[in-house]
């Protein structure tokens, strides 16, 4: 069987799916070992990775057994669904990769407000910083979280701003998020492009007569 036909769309897709089902069960494992070892401790940046990675997983499991059974109604929705999820994961990916020094500033501002006041100060403590941006827009802001800030940076009176901190390795890592979001983007579209193949290929095995 040639690499173009039934067989080899069959094990293509399937491969492709059991890497998704390994990359699922990896972020939901790294999750529960953020959380357990104490690495990570809000509860939202754990929900939102076991989401992501159980979401992943489920649309894997979906694809896996519309590839191996060829039913084409799961077939169908999977790649729908992978579609949308390229569609989002391919903005997203180009966002990072086109952010600039301002915009960065302005997600870590939205981001810092909606952080409890255990994150922030567990954030402080780990990177032994106070405050997110000593600037005129978060003056107020930044006052309040000096006064409450328990690193130990406070005592030698010799305080970098977290904002400062994280900036500095910020393009770097949005590069790098970018990068790889863009490479699992086209993985994406690369599965739906054998699910629409493979959904229209007959089986040589089945009744020759019998198709859809």
């Amino acid at each position: 069987m040639v690499c173009g036909g039934f067989t080899c769309s069959k094990n293509a897709l399937c491969s492709l799916n059991v890497v998704y089902i390994l990359v699922g069960l990896l972020l939901i494992g790294v999750a529960a070992w953020g959380k357990e070892f104490g690495i990570v401790s809000s509860i939202h940046i754990i929900g939102g990775v076991i989401a992501v990675g159980f979401f992943l997983l489920l649309i894997a499991i979906v694809g896996l057994i519309g590839a191996i059974h060829h039913h084409q109604v799961m077939l169908f929705f999977y790649m729908i669904i992978l579609f949308l999820v390229f569609l989002v994961q391919f903005g997203v990916s180009c966002s990072c990769l086109a952010m600039n020094q301002d915009q960065q500033e302005k997600l870590l501002n939205s981001t810092w407000s909606l952080m409890s006041n255990n994150t922030k100060g567990e954030l402080e403590g780990r990177l032994d910083c106070c405050g997110l941006l000593n600037n005129t827009l978060g003056q107020r802001q930044f006052t309040q979280d000096w006064f409450s800030c328990n690193a130990p940076c406070k005592d030698r009176r010799n305080c970098y701003t977290c904002g400062t901190m994280m900036l500095q390795h910020a393009t770097e890592a949005l590069k790098i998020l970018g990068g790889v979001g863009l490479f699992f983007s086209f993985t994406e579209i690369l599965g739906v492009w054998l699910a629409v193949r493979y959904r229209n290929q007959k089986d040589p095995r089945a009744n020759p007569s019998a198709f859809l």
